[in-house]
């Protein structure tokens, strides 16, 4: 049986003149994580810019999104800081306010501990004065507040079986997730090979923003900073198109590499990559 493959797309150029080149209301969600200003070493850009100037970039980028995102689309973006300043994630997300509705806001968790037990990723900190960094935030934005969504399509189950058929929303053994997500990244070996990006987020978390918008209204996924690409290979993996840009030659043929990889598993190598 032929498998009529997504077309993924992705190209070597600065997001802002990538999605000048798109067409209007042509993207269902944007899943992304911009650079956080905070000195990251990136291989191409600088991540040091003064912080009028990237709040400034963060707004024409809101500007930019809003115009290729459909009147019913959802835009998560990814946001993190850094102990000595906390306020960071919140300064971006208030730079969209006046562009966009933020629908809900939800905690990555990367690492949790209950009691004894603990599971997950962090960076150790060694300064005193500060706790582990667990989490980052992804802003679920959209242009009028009132997207439905497909909150059983990443559900958990109940913990506590009697629910289910107790409220009237309780019809099967699933409940909403909420607004806190464990997503720990997958244990490597050595970084330089197998996570060349400093600030990637693992394929489980764009596939669980594009899951929870619903997979049958998505005609096409974007990340404007696509990096190794795990929003492309989650879209490839759930069947929908995608288009993604990225200013670093090296980091977009990792993620050639990888939707290669996906291509592979499926049969249909070559078929659904177009690379600029």
């Amino acid at each position: 049986m032929a498998f009529d493959a997504p077309r993924i797309e992705l190209y070597l150029m600065d997001c802002l003149e990538g999605m000048a080149a798109l067409d209007e209301g042509s993207v269902t969600v944007v899943v992304t994580s911009p650079p956080y200003n905070i000195g990251v070493n990136y291989r191409t850009y600088e991540d040091s810019k003064s912080q009028d100037e990237y709040l400034k970039w963060i707004r024409n980028l809101g500007s930019a999104i809003y115009r290729v995102l459909e009147p019913e689309g959802s835009f998560f973006l990814n946001v993190g800081s850094r102990p000595t300043d906390p306020w960071l994630a919140w300064d971006v997300a208030s730079q969209l306010r006046g562009t966009f509705v933020l629908q809900n806001a939800i905690q990555w968790v990367k690492s949790i501990a209950i009691g004894e037990e603990s599971a997950g990723h962090y960076k150790p900190i060694t300064s005193p004065r500060f706790l582990h960094d667990c989490h980052e935030y992804i802003f679920h934005f959209t242009k009028t507040g009132v997207v439905p969504l497909d909150r059983l399509a990443i559900g958990v189950p109940y913990q506590d079986k009697s629910n289910i058929g107790r409220w009237r929303i309780a019809q099967r053994d699933l409940r909403c997730r909420g607004n806190t997500w464990f997503i720990p990244y997958r244990t490597i070996r050595d970084r330089n090979s197998q996570r060349p990006h400093p600030s990637t987020f693992p394929v489980a978390l764009p596939e669980m923003c594009i899951r929870l918008h619903g997979i049958s209204r998505v005609r096409r996924v974007l990340d404007p900073f696509v990096g190794l690409g795990s929003t492309a290979v989650a879209a490839r993996r759930l069947g929908v198109a995608c288009v993604g840009f990225d200013i670093d030659r090296y980091y977009l043929d990792v993620a050639r590499n990888q939707l290669t990889s996906c291509a592979d598993e499926d049969g249909t190598a070559g078929q659904a990559l177009g690379l600029g």
